[in-house]
Order: structure tokens, then C-alpha cells, then sequence
């Protein structure tokens, strides 16, 4: 029997269906072998993980890495090493950096900046008025998937107008590709953040009442008849309100390509934090009040909410503690305290591994077009696997991260069950609690390995998004091009 580099021993590996006892042969970057024991080949190294339990590695469909444009914020070597610590090995990277992802030269930017990642990764390209027309040049040039910034947020980008946005998804429909957008209604939050502001509002709650739930509510509304319309796949980004839940089941169960995420902080956090922190729990969507955290939880329990993100957006602490609320920065680090947090949860029986291991690691693969390569424990996928141990116990501290910004919610809160090792491609990049030096820059982008399967426009009448040139190289607008049967497709 050949060889291999390692293998792991007397662990008890995670899927969505079942917990095993089982051993992991790892050769190269990818797992050969799972099974008894005494099944498994010799090795160059051997492990033991009694006691513990292997997880695919998480995959965080929503960090923000700051680089380029923000370093002071954040870096992809300090972004990326706070992902290794805390269990996830693929991130996907928002587009709000300085320049915004939008152009090729932009992207050139971040992938270079990029080549310091200790964990794999995505890179979502920005989809708005000015990009409209690049998108599928700025997916040649390596992006993965896009985001469209229908809510303001840090970055002040224009939201797309409806018709971009409209033009955008049938560009992208026949493709495959997902587009994540942030579903708030910027009209309503312009307004009435100026109305606050001119009555004199800076305290924390001004900015929950400058951003309602109906403007998540509106917003989805509006991404989802865009997405049934042109059958473009959507992910719905940082879920947070229980009003809006019902637009997703509704969708679902019309067939709408729709994925949606939440995190930790809309199914921990509340009103009643955001009191006692101020703002340092300033982010988009805001905290909201304490009904929202049982419905999200359930979402997540029956399938509405597919998956477990951070939406990770460090700042720098002085950012994250002026006096008015309006000067806070929106956002902070997560990416690191994740899997601490929703493994804290399995253990008071909020959910099982099963459960987390569907959220973190298969749903998200899945929606990116990597599973069976990433987000599951089996022979042929590459060996990112987070070896967990829930008896440890332990308080979080915002000044042990690893991320530049040392300033957060979870501060002092305790947890049990903590990632102890974390594995990239069958090389560590933490190990026994400690990040791997050695490892930066073993990251890469998953755009290579990933597998989009074209989708099929559910409408009958299908509008054009090329631009048509008249044969003076004069560009029109798009025409309809008449009723296709795309049942016979």
C-alpha cells in the first residue's frame, strides 16, 4: 500500500447525516481515504485525535479584508490568518475596498494583495451602474461571483439602480453565476438617518431606526421578482430580521435560486447589547430587537436560512468608539470567533455538529459551486478540515485576535468547543491553537476548481442584456428578442 503524509487517527468525523468513528488518510491536498483504522495506509506522519471531531473546514461566503485601500484596517495576511484560527479555510472577499472590485485593474489589485492568504478564497466583483458591462470580463479575469450593494454600507457605493441590477442578473442567469446582494432599501435609510440627524439622534438605537425591517423586507422583495424573473441565482446577504423570512419560504418553494445567509451576531445580539456597547455593535444590517433572534435560529433549523457567514469587518478601535453614532464605523471582526460561538451553541443544545457542519461548510459549498472538492470529509476532496474539540472551554478576547482590529462584541464571553487545528490542502496552517508562520501565502482562489452549472431563465420572455452596435459602432439598448419555450431548452 502507497504511502501517504498523513494520516489522522481515532477521530470522530462530521457530515450533515452522521457522526463516525473513523480515521483520515491525507496525500498531497487531498483526502485518500476515510475509514476503520486498520484500513489505513502507512504514513510519513501519524496523528491522534481521540476525543475530537473532524469537520470540513468552514467557508465564510462574507469577509471584508480591507486590502487594498484599508490596510490600517485589516490585511489579507492578518484577515486571513484570523480565518485559519478559527477553523475556516475559503473565504469569499467583498468588494468595498479602495478600488472597488469592479474593473480588471482593481481585481489585479486584490489578487496580488491576495497572495498572502493563509486560507483559500473567492473574490466577489462589484455589480452596479459602472461595472454593468464588465461582468463577464471581470469573470474571465478571475472573479467568482458578484455582489450588488442594494443597501448603503461602509464604502458609500451607489446602490445599483433597478435597471442594472435587472440587466445584471440576465447577464449572469445563463452563466450560473450568484450574485450576494445586501438587501436594504437605500432610499428609506438616506432619509431617515437625515431625519434623525437633524433631530439631534446620535445615540446607538438611532441606528436601528434610521434602517427598519421593511427596508430588508422591500429590498428582498425587489432582488427576488429580478432573480424569478430572469432565473439569475441570488444569495441574500447578513439576514437579519424575522419580518423578511417569509419572502425566502415563499421563493423556495416557487423554485427561486435563492441562498441566504445570517451570522452569529443576528442570532446572539440584540437591542440590549447594542445598549451596553454602543458602537461598537454599529454594522449593516443593524442589531435589532431580541423577537428577531428565535425566528433566525428556527430559519436556519428548517432550511429557510441556508448558512452560517461573519460578514467579518474589522476596523480600528478609535473608528468604533466616537461619540456619535453616525462616526462609528459599521462593522466588526468575526471570521475567528465563528466556529467558537456556534459550537458553544451545539453544545447547549441549540443544534447538533450535523447542523453546523450543513451551515458552515456543505450549504456554502454547495452555493459556490465547490462541493465535493471543498465542504465535506471524504476520499477526492481537498483535505480542509477543522479538528475540533467541544469539551474546551475557554472566554474570547478581542486583544488575542489575530486580525488588526482588537476591538469586539464577543469580548469576554464564554465558549466551549474550540477549533484546535485547522488543515488547508493537507497542510496546517494552525496547529495546537497556534497559527502556522510558515503557511502564508498557501492560499489560492477557488475560481479554478469551481463548477457553476448553467441556470435556465424561468420567464418566457427574455430580454437581451448585450449591448447591440449599430453598424456604425453605435451602442442601442437591449431589445427583446421574443418568446423563447425554454422548457424545449
Amino acid at each position: 500500500m502507497k504511502e501517504v503524509d498523513l494520516v489522522i487517527r481515532g477521530a470522530r468525523v462530521v457530515s450533515p447525516e452522521q457522526i463516525i468513528d473513523a480515521s483520515v488518510a491525507i496525500a498531497g491536498e487531498h483526502i485518500v481515504a476515510v475509514g476503520h483504522d486498520d484500513t489505513m495506509p502507512p504514513a510519513r506522519e501519524e496523528m491522534r485525535a481521540d476525543g475530537l471531531y473532524l469537520l470540513p473546514g468552514a467557508i465564510d461566503s462574507h469577509v471584508h479584508f480591507r486590502d487594498p485601500g484599508y490596510a490600517h484596517k485589516e490585511t489579507w495576511r492578518t484577515g486571513s490568518a484570523a480565518a485559519a484560527m478559527g477553523g475556516v479555510t475559503t473565504v469569499f472577499e467583498m468588494p468595498n475596498t479602495h478600488p472597488a472590485t469592479g474593473t480588471v485593474e482593481a481585481l489585479r489589485l486584490k489578487q496580488k494583495a491576495a497572495e498572502a492568504s493563509y486560507c483559500d478564497f473567492g473574490l466577489h466583483g462589484l455589480l452596479g451602474d459602472d461595472t454593468v458591462d464588465r461582468l463577464e470580463e471581470l469573470l474571465d479575469a478571475g472573479v467568482t461571483s458578484f455582489k450588488a450593494f442594494v443597501g448603503n454600507t461602509f464604502g458609500n457605493l451607489p446602490a445599483p439602480t433597478d435597471g442594472a441590477l435587472l440587466e445584471g442578473f440576465e447577464t449572469l442567469a445563463p452563466l450560473g453565476i450568484r450574485t450576494v446582494v445586501h438587501a436594504e432599501n437605500s432610499s428609506i435609510l438616506f432619509r431617515r438617518q437625515q431625519k434623525l440627524k437633524d433631530a439631534g439622534r446620535i445615540d446607538a438605537l438611532a441606528h436601528l431606526a434610521a434602517r427598519p425591517a421593511v427596508a430588508e423586507i422591500e429590498a428582498i422583495g425587489r432582488v427576488l421578482t429580478l432573480a424569478e424573473w430572469t432565473g439569475a441565482r441570488v444569495h441574500i446577504a447578513h439576514h437579519s430580521a424575522a419580518d423578511s423570512l417569509f419572502l425566502l419560504r415563499e421563493a423556495k418553494r416557487r423554485g427561486v435560486d435563492v441562498t441566504a445567509e445570517t451570522c452569529p451576531q443576528y442570532l446572539l445580539l440584540n437591542t440590549d447589547h447594542m445598549l451596553k456597547l454602543g458602537g461598537i455593535m454599529r454594522l449593516n444590517p443593524p442589531i435589532r430587537e431580541a423577537r428577531h433572534n428565535l425566528p433566525l435560529w428556527e430559519a436556519l433549523m428548517d432550511g429557510t436560512l441556508d448558512m452560517i457567514a461573519t460578514d467579518h469587518a474589522p476596523h480600528a478601535p478609535e473608528e468604533k468608539t466616537r461619540e456619535s453614532i453616525w462616526d462609528c464605523d459599521c462593522g466588526f471582526p468575526g471570521v475567528e470567533t465563528q466556529m467558537p460561538l456556534m459550537l458553544t451553541e451545539v453544545n447547549r443544545g441549540r443544534a447538533s455538529l450535523m447542523d453546523y457542519v450543513r451551515w458552515s461548510a456543505v450549504a456554502p459549498a454547495k452555493a459556490w459551486g465547490l462541493y465535493g472538492t471543498k465542504g465535506v470529509i471524504a476520499p477526492g476532496a481537498h483535505a480542509d478540515i477543522a479538528i475540533v474539540d467541544m469539551e474546551r472551554a475557554g472566554v474570547l478576547s478581542q486583544n488575542r485576535l489575530q486580525s488588526i482590529s482588537k476591538i469586539s462584541p464577543w469580548n469576554g464571553r464564554p465558549v466551549k468547543g474550540y477549533p484546535l487545528h485547522t488543515l488547508l490542502r493537507g497542510r496546517f496552517v494552525m496547529r495546537e491553537g497556534r497559527l502556522v508562520n510558515e503557511a502564508v501565502g498557501w492560499g489560492r482562489s477557488v475560481k479554478p476548481v469551481q463548477k457553476m452549472p448553467a441556470a435556465r431563465p424561468r420567464n418566457t420572455e427574455h430580454y437581451s442584456s448585450a449591448i447591440l452596435q449599430t453598424p456604425a459602432g453605435v451602442p442601442r439598448t437591449a431589445v427583446p428578442q421574443g418568446e423563447v419555450d425554454w422548457s424545449q431548452a
